[in-house]
């Protein structure tokens, strides 16, 4: 493993890739945010709230959401463009009670709002599969939380969905084709965290089409009929997640109160007791966590040296979600032992090796001194 001279990525991040300068592509991409133009933007952003205004006759924008602060700043940036907006959320099957409190509190914002919940047994069997495939418990999340918007947005005749950051961009995985405005067909194949699937590849032996009704977006030539597009609202204006968080909480948003769920942030993540599972199996196939991206960011924003982010990953320690492995095990319908031996088949040969008393081990980790359990 090699690991970024600027932040504390290391290269076996998917799709990130390190300069001659050992700086990688998201350190490079974030230095040059300072040359744009974001007054320009921001009038681009003016310029389309007016154009969507004047063909739109009934809501102006779907806006999906969790209730998280990113989710919150959308909302409130487009009331404040004076834009009518549906907020679209997909309801996970472990909302905690913190989530179902800031979701209820972007709603009292002032929106109209669906609240689209699968059945929990399909999408129990479904994270299931997943992990079993692909080594990822989020497959069915990602489907849904990009298909359900797209499907309401053409039924109800919306022809501007607005997301918030492009999360490639930020973190460090898009090419300069995919650095733009646009959440296109070709940006969700490539980073929409779902190994290139969609529901029609899961139909079959386990599943039957009616059962993945929930996952399927509309068909391509429904799309464009409809002239329904997606754009990244973090395109026109500066994304940090500090200063969404800022505005968010001026507008009641809450963080959690006993720390960070999963990563450095108390306010990410935490609407939803699994997707720490889904962050978590990144250390048996890449060697990472999502503290290293949450750090990693910090550091771009010049709030953290990246001495004090290796001291903030020594002091942290292990944070295997235990409990939150013990309640997707119960949800799903497996044995503890049956999830972890799963795991095992998805741990990286290629940067993990074990030793003579049986404890796996990176050799080449950031921290050298690293106490493996």
């Amino acid at each position: 493993m090699v690991y970024c001279t600027t932040c504390v990525l290391p290269d076996t991040r998917p799709n990130l890739t390190l300069g001659q300068d050992g700086v990688c592509i998201a350190c490079r991409t974030h230095g040059g945010k300072s040359e744009i133009d974001w007054d320009s933007r921001a009038r681009a952003f003016d310029r389309l709230v007016v154009e969507v205004k004047a063909a739109s006759h009934g809501y102006d924008c779907v806006i999906p959401v969790s209730g998280g602060k990113d989710s919150t700043w959308q909302v409130i940036r487009c009331l404040e463009a004076g834009l009518t907006p549906l907020a679209v959320t997909w309801k996970t099957p472990a909302r905690t009670l913190i989530g179902q409190q800031n979701l209820d509190n972007l709603v009292a914002l002032g929106v109209d709002h669906i609240d689209y919940q699968i059945n929990p047994k399909v999408e129990g069997r479904f994270m299931l599969r997943a992990l079993e495939r692909f080594g990822s418990t989020a497959i069915p999340m990602h489907l849904a939380l990009f298909n359900i918007p797209l499907r309401v947005a053409v039924k109800f005749g919306i022809r501007l969905i607005v997301w918030g950051e492009n999360s490639a961009f930020e973190y460090g995985s898009a090419s300069h084709a995919h650095t733009g405005v646009k959440l296109d067909d070709e940006w969700y194949r490539t980073y929409g965290v779902t190994h290139g699937t969609t529901a029609a590849d899961w139909v079959g032996e386990d599943f039957t089409e009616k059962e993945l009704a929930g996952y399927v977006g509309p068909n391509p030539d429904e799309l464009e009929r409809s002239g329904t597009h997606a754009v990244f609202l973090g395109w026109y204006f500066p994304w940090d997640p500090q200063k969404s968080l800022a505005v968010a909480r001026a507008h009641g948003f809450q963080s959690r109160s006993s720390g960070a769920r999963t990563g450095y942030y108390d306010f990410a993540d935490i609407d939803d007791d699994f997707i720490s599972i889904h962050h978590w199996l990144k250390w048996y196939k890449f060697g990472f966590t999502r503290l290293f991206d949450n750090l990693s960011l910090e550091i771009r924003n010049g709030r953290l040296t990246r001495e004090q982010a290796v001291a903030i990953i020594r002091e942290r320690g292990d944070q295997t979600p235990h409990e939150d492995i013990a309640k997707f095990c119960r949800f799903v319908g497996i044995e503890q032992a049956q999830f972890w031996k799963i795991c095992e088949t998805f741990r990286n040969r290629a940067i993990w090796t074990r030793g003579e008393s049986g404890t796996w081990r990176m050799p080449n980790f950031l921290i050298q001194d690293w106490t493996w359990t």
